[in-house]
């Protein structure tokens, strides 16, 4: 045995089944022992910044370890973008890297990079370049250890001539050795009883409560229920935790933020006492005016505590665990005039929702898509969405069932996840369907490839549906909405057009199902053939890039860019005002 087939059977120790990746000459020792090792499936990628992205959802997804591995140099450079991913979502991935020739190092050799320090800020927990065989086993390990412990990404580093020495399975019981073994368990953090009575005294006082639930109370639905229900609550949804509580719960206000309702922002502005549970959301403007409400803060990091508003009682523990403590100790409340009040706005909020979704467009409203998909979606399925407008209409107009598993790039935010998202989905769960809804800017960049490795393995899945949605309006839109609202600029056509790339037919020269869509009356027959087609289906939308992307609250000085944007000569200006009027018309936005 040597080291790289002892990495591999170390990796399947560590219940590693799969391990995306892209090929290079310095893992070619890993490749081979991957090769001979039938435990574990090599899923080849199209591009390494792919492979990290799609070990990012395997964790989000799974809850399991993210394996992702690249070549040295460029490959491992490539693995950047989608391991800041993981590591903002807090998601344990371990990147495995190969470098040049340890006797090399150091002579300006042919794609020699100083991996260690190119690593030391996306793995700033662990990173680790192997020297001797004997390390393997415990920096493997402390990588995984790590990587779970933390939720976060670790990186190891291993010159392509370790890959091919002998490997020290048990390294022998001496100074300096280190014997390390498999294994993390779980563990229960609860915050102290005298936290927890400060959290609940607020709680009690509170009139008007407003719950804000993150991705960090997954596992948490049914005790976010039960307090919601004693504390007459309203529950908004971070991004992240869109898929924690179904949004056919009637105090469910949805998303909140730029992308949020108007419930959740009324929710917010309206609440006496606010409950953060799991959640880092970061703007400040769409949460409580500090002073207006009492604060209360569940997070498993105690650095993310008290960060985004200034809370009386910060509980560091996990959601659930604290959630469960802390129930016994609240009294529920007698008047539901608050929490009639939610229910109240969240209905109206939908049927603005709908509303919006049926204003006519050229060719296509994108919100009418979504907004047709939504009851559509089988049950158990798994939706990504790429960053963009296609988050936007994402977070507004799919209402989340029970038992659906959802997710985007929250922190980073960077385009083109929801492809390579969907796939690895795909590959935890062959059986479900994966939707991703993605914008056409994506797409180019680099979602048209993932095409290429979806078409290399649907076959080997058990279900063959997938969706793949795309939003093409010929506009990288929400930068140009951004320019509008935020800038005060028209759109500048030189940086914002892209061509109308015939994204249907691409598929069909893959061997997948192509079907493009022009008119509003094609939406329900295009969704319905997809789901029940053979193969994995690429839908191209042609939709109308001047539907406004109205936030719950418009504040002065976005209606006052927007007005300087329109009378700079924005190409777009008459359809604009026109769509925008509208949008207003239709309620679900306050100034």
């Amino acid at each position: 045995m040597n080291v790289s087939d002892f990495v591999v059977q170390r990796l399947s120790e560590w219940n590693v089944k799969s391990i995306f990746g892209y090929p290079g000459d310095g893992i070619n020792g890993l490749l081979g022992a991957l090769n001979r090792f039938e435990q574990i499936k090599f899923i080849q990628t199209r591009h390494e910044e792919m492979a990290a992205f799609m070990a990012c959802a395997h964790a989000k997804f799974t809850g399991e370890v993210g394996v992702c591995l690249a070549t040295s140099g460029p490959g491992a450079i490539h693995l950047l973008n989608g391991l800041y991913d993981a590591k903002l979502d807090h998601q344990p991935v371990v990147a495995i890297v190969g470098q040049q020739k340890r006797s090399a190092l150091g002579s300006s050799y042919q794609q020699e990079i100083d991996l260690v320090s190119v690593f030391k800020d996306v793995a700033s927990e662990y990173v680790q370049m192997v020297t001797d065989p004997t390390q393997v086993r415990q920096v493997i390990d402390r990588a995984f250890r790590i990587a779970k412990a933390s939720r976060t990404v670790t990186c190891v580093i291993i010159p392509n001539d370790v890959q091919e020495e002998d490997a020290v399975a048990e390294p022998s019981r001496q100074h300096g050795n280190v014997v390390s073994g498999l294994g993390h368990s779980g563990s229960r953090l609860l915050p102290a009883e005298k936290e927890l009575q400060a959290a609940a005294e607020i709680l009690n006082a509170g009139q008007r409560v407003a719950i804000l639930i993150g991705a960090g109370a997954f596992g948490a639905a049914e005790e976010v229920k039960q307090i919601a229900e004693l504390l007459g609550a309203g529950v908004a949804k971070a991004l992240l935790g869109k898929a924690v509580l179904p949004d056919d719960l009637p105090y469910v206000t949805g998303a909140i933020g730029m992308l949020g309702t108007k419930a959740s922002w009324e929710l917010m502005d309206g609440c006496d006492t606010l409950l953060m549970i799991g959640s880092s959301f970061p703007y400040a403007e769409y949460l409580p005016e500090p002073g207006n409400a009492r604060g209360v803060q569940i997070d498993v990091d105690g650095r993310m505590l008290s960060i985004r508003y200034p809370m009386e009682v910060n509980l560091l523990g996990h959601s659930k665990e604290t959630l469960q403590a802390l129930i016994p100790m609240l009294k529920r409340k007698e008047d539901r005039s608050w929490r009639q009040t939610v229910e109240k706005n969240i209905s109206d909020w939908w049927q603005t929702v709908d509303d919006r979704a049926n204003q006519s467009a050229d060719p296509i409203n994108p919100q009418l898509i979504l907004q047709e998909l939504s009851p559509m979606l089988p049950d158990n399925c798994i939706l990504t969405a790429d960053s963009g407008t296609s988050a936007f209409w994402y977070a507004r107009n799919i209402k989340i069932r029970a038992g659906m598993l959802a997710s985007l790039s929250g922190n980073l935010a960077t385009m083109c996840p929801a492809v390579p998202y969907a796939v690895a989905a795909k590959f935890a769960y062959p059986d479900r369907v994966p939707i991703a809804i993605v914008g056409d800017g994506a797409m180019q960049m680099l979602g048209m490839n993932e095409l290429i490795t979806i078409s290399k393995y649907w076959e080997t899945w058990a279900n063959p549906v997938f969706l793949i949605i795309v939003l093409n309006n010929r506009d990288l839109n929400m930068v140009t909405w951004e320019q509008r609202m935020l800038a005060g600029e028209p759109k500048f056509e030189a940086s914002q057009d892209i061509p109308d790339v015939p994204y249907s037919r691409f598929a069909e020269l893959l061997g997948l199902k192509g079907i493009r869509i022009e008119r509003p009356e094609g939406i329900e027959a295009a969704l319905k053939e997809a789901f029940h087609a053979d193969r994995p289906t690429v839908l191209d939308f042609v939709v109308d890039g001047n539907v406004p992307i109205s936030p719950p609250h418009l504040i002065k000085e976005q209606l006052m860019n927007f007005s300087k944007a329109m009378l700079k000569g924005d190409p777009e200006s008459t359809k604009l005002v026109r769509q925008s009027i509208r949008d207003m018309m239709q309620g679900g936005t306050s100034l």
